[in-house]
């Protein structure tokens, strides 16, 4: 127990919580998984590579394991913020930026400098970190690893391991609890399992995540993924189609019964890292009226970005002739614009007294799609695509959007900008969906204004930085485009004031109401609740 005089008149103690004995041991065993990875980094010649391996995956588990039991089962249920402002690593302190750059450092280099983690060229046996997986790599596919391989071994053991101590410590919430062995589920199988197998059974196929989809899948397009489909017969084609039906039909029909959830806080593999992985950073982020505001400028100007690069990038391998195929770069072009423009003529009909102001702003990146993908049109030779070589065009759109944007800044930043920075700043897949889920989805989050105690729990647990408790306050339905109704403001709230629904589209959004005693339809309005 720490003796040092504390001068603070604050009621609650302003010092983060120590560790018991327990969770210090926890600690020294992750440490010693860490190590070992260290040690490979550094070209560490392992007797048994394959042994190492699974002492170092295994104490990085078990040391979370026994740290999360240590610090949830010895408590009675229900969350707790046990001193999270007071931790260094979860209050932007000194251990959280050591923490960031990290992280941040580990991404440059695993995306723009592998051959530093030990990746061979030119068929020659891995190095350093690297080939310290290639005994798990050959066992599910017979291949070497690579360091996507690795990285995807680290993230998926991150959601188990983690989601294992998400699952502790809400574990007095059955929907949290579902939500997360869904999202670890999805992770293990889909994004890691099935696709090694996939390999095994016909490695021409080129790498498909089948849980993810355009534009957060921005490959699934490009052209040398597209030869690779349709020269594996029926099931390249099938894969394609697969991936064109989920874009246009499986995903709005999901978003329309249960809101952009049923993908953001289910199934996707970066909210599901978020979730488990960043759980302990998600106060971080930003409540301001100056963040909102950037969030919505920036992650549209990205689905704008997202859209005219994938239509350029499909653009850049058709022809002119009709003769060689009937989708020539002129039938493309007149395809998407009249696609856009029946949605933007749909909206804009149906929902323009819903949408307000910002209809406006709609209507501003849909004449710049329109104006760049006629530019683009007019401007573009068989090589140059906006004056720019189209191999150039496509390797961009992965750098800037797969790469940087998504793997550095929005995961390196956990510990500074909050968990789900990717998701509220960045991912298009988001954006695509929230504007789905502010038309026409059935979801929402009732509120109890008149049993709010304005604690400030629900703000506080928001990820994507929304301020719950003025709706809380007011009584209002939150229906917001960034919510990804991962449900952790209702799971902490004290009184039961928020609800997560899915009910019919009449009286959905509902502006602020005063209920007067006196009035006479009353009751009439409450019923229609």
């Amino acid at each position: 127990m720490s003796n040092k005089l504390n001068h603070s008149m604050s009621l609650a103690k302003p010092d983060a919580l120590d560790i018991t004995t327990k969770q210090k041991v926890a600690l020294a065993i992750g440490v010693v998984g860490l190590f070992i990875l260290t040690l490979a980094l550094f070209n560490t010649n392992f007797p048994n590579k394959g042994l190492f391996l699974s002492l170092s995956l295994s104490f990085i588990a078990l040391g979370i394991l026994v740290y999360s039991r240590e610090a949830y089962l010895t408590k009675l249920e229900g969350v707790k913020n046990d001193g999270q402002w007071f931790k260094s690593i979860s209050s932007r302190g000194v251990w959280g930026w050591i923490v960031g750059v990290i992280l941040t450092g580990f991404y440059i280099v695993l995306y723009f400098y592998p051959q530093y983690l030990g990746l061979a060229a030119d068929g020659s046996a891995n190095t350093g970190l690297i080939s310290l997986f290639d005994p798990l790599s050959q066992l599910l596919s017979g291949r070497n690893a690579s360091q996507w391989f690795v990285y995807g071994t680290l993230y998926t053991v991150a959601i188990l391991a983690f989601g294992y101590k998400f699952i502790l410590k809400y574990r007095h919430n059955r929907y949290q609890q579902i939500r997360t062995v869904s999202v670890m589920f999805f992770q293990l199988g889909f994004a890691f399992l099935i696709p090694e197998f996939m390999y095994v059974m016909n490695n021409d196929l080129p790498y498909y995540d089948l849980k993810s989809m355009w534009p957060l899948n921005y490959y699934i397009f490009d052209e040398w993924s597209v030869n690779g489909f349709l020269s594996n017969g029926n099931i390249g084609l099938a894969l394609i189609l697969f991936g064109i039906i989920t874009i246009f039909v499986i995903s709005p029909i999901l978003t329309y019964k249960f809101g952009k959830r049923w993908y953001c806080s289910w199934v996707c593999g970066c909210g599901g890292l978020a979730e488990t992985a960043g759980d302990s950073f998600r106060h971080l982020s930003s409540k301001k009226m100056s963040a909102w505001k950037i969030e919505r400028w920036l992650i549209h100007l990205v689905l704008v970005f997202s859209v005219v690069m994938t239509t350029a990038m499909i653009y850049t391998y058709l022809g002119y002739d009709k003769n060689d195929f009937w989708l020539t770069r002129g039938v493309f072009i007149s395809l998407v614009i009249g696609f856009l423009t029946l949605v933007f003529a749909g909206v804009m009909y149906f929902k323009r007294q819903e949408l307000g102001k910002d209809a406006k702003y709609g209507a501003i990146g849909f004449f710049t799609v329109i104006a760049l993908l006629l530019i683009m049109h007019f401007t573009g030779t068989t090589d140059n695509v906006f004056y720019i070589k189209g191999g150039a065009l496509r390797s961009a759109y992965g750098i800037y959007i797969g790469s940087i944007f998504s793997g550095v800044i929005g995961t390196g930043f956990y510990p500074i900008l909050g968990s789900r920075s990717w998701c509220r700043f960045g991912c298009p897949m988001a954006a695509i969906l929230g504007f789905q889920q502010r038309l026409f989805s059935k979801f929402r989050i009732t509120t109890n204004g008149g049993q709010c105690i304005s604690c400030g729990n629900c703000s506080n647990s928001c990820e994507m930085g929304i301020d719950v408790r003025h709706y809380a306050q007011k009584g209002e339905n939150i229906v917001r485009s960034s919510c990804v109704g991962c449900g952790i403001c209702s799971a902490v709230c004290p009184r039961g004031v928020l609800k997560l629904e899915n009910d019919s589209m009449k009286g959905r959004i509902n502006p602020t109401e005063v209920l007067l005693g006196n009035d006479v339809d009353l009751m009439e309005l409450v019923n229609q609740k």
